[in-house]
């Protein structure tokens, strides 16, 4: 009976990694459960894509967090996905959600919050004339504040301006929305599409500029400040 002859050991196969077109060699996963790193998109269009949207995302910091998440969780449906060709009714759904946000937007920013002389968080809003607050729960309440404090919390000119721009930025929030504009600029020429991509871009770098040099110590409702409200001195 003939014996197998043993197996010949198999060849050794070393990779050697590949190189780039600059003459070094690109890095391998260390493990199994390494994973190597995708390549970042390039061009034109990712590039101005990535603006864009970096753009609104540091905007949105401006914003009161409600009128964000609602317009996030309803802008999908009421523009239903950038389609409105045949359905004018998503085109007025989605101008007054843009409508009522902004307004929410321009209202919040007279509001404010406040420790009162109990130790207990008091939100109002600004006018005119004083602070009206929102959640007495008692005339006892109100009446161990002193009306000095009211007339020191009323609103200002710096009110109107971090108002207006506050409003302006959540637009240009909106515009930035890719349904909202195929909803409204199907058809869009080259210049109103680097309009539209270039807008959140100069919106973010003045209203920065603007919120930098005349800030506000107001900590209106839906803003998220960690700073610690103000205090009522008695």
């Amino acid at each position: 009976m003939a014996l197998a002859s043993p197996a010949s050991p198999s060849p050794i196969v070393i990779q050697m990694p590949p190189l780039t077109s600059a003459g070094t060699a690109t890095t391998t996963p260390k493990d199994a459960g390494d994973f190597a790193t995708a390549p970042t998109p390039s061009g034109p269009k990712a590039t101005a894509t990535d603006k864009v949207m970096s753009s609104a995302a540091n905007l949105a910091q401006l914003l009161p967090t409600g009128t964000v998440l609602a317009y996030q969780a309803l802008a999908p449906s009421f523009t239903n996905h950038g389609k409105c060709e045949d359905t004018p009714a998503n085109r007025w759904l989605t101008a007054a959600l843009v409508a009522v946000l902004a307004t929410f937007s321009l209202v919040f920013s007279f509001t404010d919050s406040v420790v009162g002389p109990d130790q207990k968080l008091y939100y109002g809003i600004a006018t005119p004339r004083g602070f009206n607050v929102f959640n007495f729960s008692s005339e006892e309440e109100k009446q161990q504040w002193d009306p000095s404090e009211f007339r020191r919390l009323r609103v200002r000119l710096l009110d109107y301006i971090h108002a207006v721009f506050t409003a302006m930025v959540f637009l240009t929030v909106a515009l930035s929305d890719v349904g909202l504009r195929n909803c409204f600029f199907p058809n869009a020429g080259r210049n109103t599409e680097e309009l539209l991509k270039n807008l959140p871009l100069g919106m973010a770098f003045f209203s920065s500029f603007v919120f930098m040099i005349f800030p506000t110590k107001r900590k209106g409702i839906g803003y998220t400040d960690t700073a610690p409200p103000k205090k009522v001195v008695i």
